[in-house]
């Protein structure tokens, strides 16, 4: 074969590679014992695209067309090329082939490809972060253009600091319709996302003597710094097997506790009937509220959807969502829907906080409901996270047998209890990290960090095309095993 063609003037040659002589570079490493074959075929292409041998931009021969030239296995190239693309050495699109990187120094991926909390990372399970390239661009596009078109002009004036009546329309159909909740437009404010929706909720409990309030433990880290931002402290209250224990709420003394009913972050579960019931009976007769963060609550694929508590007692629960997970977090928009007690107080803290949600873009996702755009995404996303949350399960299988995986009927992440003979935790974790896996275990969720000799690791997969996923846990065997890559 021979290298592809570069025009100084212009683009890559689009054809590609034809004929034998540059990969005779790869000889060598196909001559070595079968054992070790796969990582020096792999050591060899990055080496030579380190090297400027293969220019960014190349295009590579099919994994067929490869294999049969070397005279190896399809699969032994298959995987060269997957565990090259998590590196950041190579890129590859459905039905465009398979083409080296531009600009990669050593071993770093490319930027856009990683979580933000996990710079330097190969492969990064961290949780939190959607698949940033489903965003749909000439969608969104579209209805930006018909917005801009039909506004008059007085939109872009002042807003209602709930939001936009049309918007506010348009999501109480789309929650009533999707998450079975009680949504009286009169009574949903607009935020930047849930975490806004939480920092309002505090204040507002603040202003009203309260100064704790109970928090899932595990659960998500950010609640802690919001509630002690508006002078809230938080209470750690564990779970069991159906949700948040009822007898430490009770004992606690709290009035408002946080959950995530649906799809509990991080150990997946849901909440039981039985114990949906007991919470919302504990905010009763404490006069408390339940906040219900509705963060993926979308995302469901083996069970019946799980509606959301709000829609059993609307005056004890306040509920909140965003599209952070469905189109992107960096649009910072999201709803909270409240009991009619705290309506008022809510809406005048977001006033006095930021006059109001922008007005343009309430009206541009307003329409996006209105038109169908936001559900034909939700099933596309719906899609492809399937299949992603499937590639894991079997890479872990394949991986690391007897391996227990949990909190798989929906979301965006998995908890994987592997067997004994991994741990201890800490050692697991010393050695992924080294191999280039980020990874975070359920003990990092606990108020109480303490060791486990058991490993169990939250696995966000919603970011990862199914090639990263299994090139991540194959990194994460291979450094238990060097053999076994």
């Amino acid at each position: 074969m021979t290298s592809s063609r570069t025009n100084p003037e212009g683009p890559i040659d689009p054809e590609g590679l034809t004929g034998s002589a540059a990969w005779e570079l790869l000889l060598p490493a196909v001559s070595a014992p079968a054992r070790t074959r796969g990582r020096s075929l792999q050591a060899a292409l990055r080496e030579a695209v380190r090297s400027g041998r293969l220019a960014p931009g190349t295009r590579l021969p099919s994994s067929r067309d490869l294999a049969a030239d070397l005279g190896v296995s399809r699969g032994l190239v298959t995987e060269a090329y997957e565990q090259l693309t998590a590196e950041g050495y190579l890129r590859s699109g459905r039905g465009a082939g398979t083409w080296v990187g531009g600009a990669v120094r050593a071993a770093r991926p490319r930027a856009r490809d990683l979580a933000p909390r996990s710079p330097g990372a190969r492969v990064d399970f961290v949780p939190g972060t959607p698949d940033l390239s489903l965003f749909p661009r000439s969608a969104w596009a579209a209805a930006q253009r018909g917005v801009l078109a039909e506004s008059p002009h007085d939109l872009l004036g002042y807003p209602d600091p709930r939001g936009l009546p049309r918007l506010r329309t348009a999501l109480a159909e789309l929650l009533a319709r999707r998450r079975g909740v009680v949504a009286d437009p009169e009574r949903l404010i607009v935020v930047s996302g849930v975490a806004q929706a939480t920092a309002l909720l505090g204040f507002v409990l603040h202003a009203r003597g309260m100064r704790t309030v109970g928090v899932e433990d595990p659960g998500s880290p950010q609640h802690d710094a919001l509630y002690a931002s508006a002078g809230v402290g938080t209470v750690p209250l564990p779970l069991d097997e159906e949700g948040i224990a009822i007898g430490p709420l009770r004992t606690s003394g709290v009035r408002a506790v946080v959950t995530t009913p649906a799809h509990q972050f991080p150990t997946g579960i849901a909440y039981s009937a039985r114990r949906r019931a007991q919470l919302l009976d504990w905010a009763r007769s404490v006069d408390g509220l339940v906040f219900e963060d509705d963060y993926d609550g979308d995302f469901r694929y083996d069970r019946a959807p799980v509606g959301a508590l709000q829609g059993l007692d609307p005056e004890h629960v306040a509920y909140a969502g965003s599209v952070s997970k469905s189109l992107a977090p960096g649009l910072r928009l999201g709803w909270l829907l409240v009991p009619e007690s705290l309506a008022d107080d809510v809406v005048e803290r977001k006033r006095t906080m930021d006059l109001g949600h922008p007005t343009l873009d309430q009206a541009l996702f307003a329409r996006f409901l209105e038109r169908g755009d936001y559900d034909r995404q939700l099933r596309r996303c719906q899609r492809a996270y399937r299949q992603r949350r499937d590639t894991l399960v079997a890479a872990l299988e394949e991986h690391f047998p007897g391996a227990e995986v949990t909190g798989i009927a929906a979301g965006l992440h998995v908890i994987a209890e592997l067997p004994e003979k991994y741990g201890p935790q800490e050692n697991f974790l010393e050695r992924a990290a080294a191999a280039g896996v980020a990874v975070r275990p359920l003990t990092a969720y606990a108020h109480a960090r303490a060791g486990d000799a058991v490993v169990r690791l939250v696995l966000g997969y919603a970011h990862l095309s199914p090639g990263r996923i299994r090139a991540g846990v194959r990194l994460m065997a291979g450094a238990l095993h060097p053999d076994g890559l």
